[in-house]
């Protein structure tokens, strides 16, 4: 006799409970999967998030959606694929209080981009920020040039954050505007203080062609040292 509501279908699908134990499996699986991308694509690609946190609603939304609408998907194997889930979730947020060694691995560290107005180039290299983006993100903090700005970080979800020199102790500094920033030139046209547009470095410089005294390019722009507009 048909009834309305086929229940072993829609808690099973017609599959042998033994099918758990590979939910189980697939689970743990498909879970380090997405962890491990998600962490090899960086910080940026997860900004206001942890990769952990992206991983936990990656996984329960995709259980969530498809036993809601798809008929062939049991509602006990989600059911499974929930608790799985969250006994993960217990275990590796155990694990990341008690070893500092995961913890970095899992959230990663903070770095310092700007120490002093010039760019920290061996943390920038190891992070996958691009200098237009680092540079967007100071600008929608009304940060004109690097000499307004004392150090910068990333943070473990990728963002930005900045500790800004006091009024008065503002110096020469790189330009973060694109018309001034685009300006740049191995070339110095005139006397002047410049900064060099890859470590931010600021020299006093004469007309002519200059290597910078930090990182050894021969690229400036002429530094600014305008106020910071709150």
């Amino acid at each position: 006799m048909n009834t309305f509501f086929e229940w072993d279908r829609m808690f099973f699908n017609d599959l042998p409970v033994s099918f758990l134990l590979e939910v189980v499996f697939r689970t743990v699986v498909m879970f380090i999967m997405v962890l491990l991308t998600l962490k090899l694509t960086g910080k940026r690609g997860v900004k206001q998030l942890s990769v952990f946190e992206v991983v936990i609603i990656i996984s329960l939304g995709s259980a969530a959606g498809d036993p809601m609408f798809y008929k062939d998907v049991g509602i006990i194997p989600a059911i499974t694929v929930f608790v799985c889930i969250l006994i993960m979730y217990r275990v590796i947020t155990v694990l990341l209080g008690k070893s500092k060694k995961f913890e970095i691995f899992m959230e990663g560290k903070v770095q310092c981009f700007v120490e002093d107005g010039q760019f920290s180039i061996n943390n920038f290299e190891r992070e996958d920020l691009a200098k237009d983006e680092f540079f967007a993100e100071l600008r929608l903090k009304s940060i004109e040039h690097l000499g307004q700005v004392k150090n910068a970080y990333i943070e473990t979800n990728g963002a930005i954050s900045v500790y800004f020199y006091e009024e008065n102790d503002i110096k020469y500094g790189l330009p973060i505007r694109p018309q001034l920033f685009d300006l740049k030139s191995t070339v110095v046209p005139k006397s002047g203080i410049y900064a060099c547009t890859f470590c931010a470095n600021t020299q006093e410089l004469q007309p002519t062609s200059a290597v910078c005294s930090v990182c050894g390019k021969n690229e400036w722009v002429e530094a600014i040292r305008t106020k910071r507009v709150q």
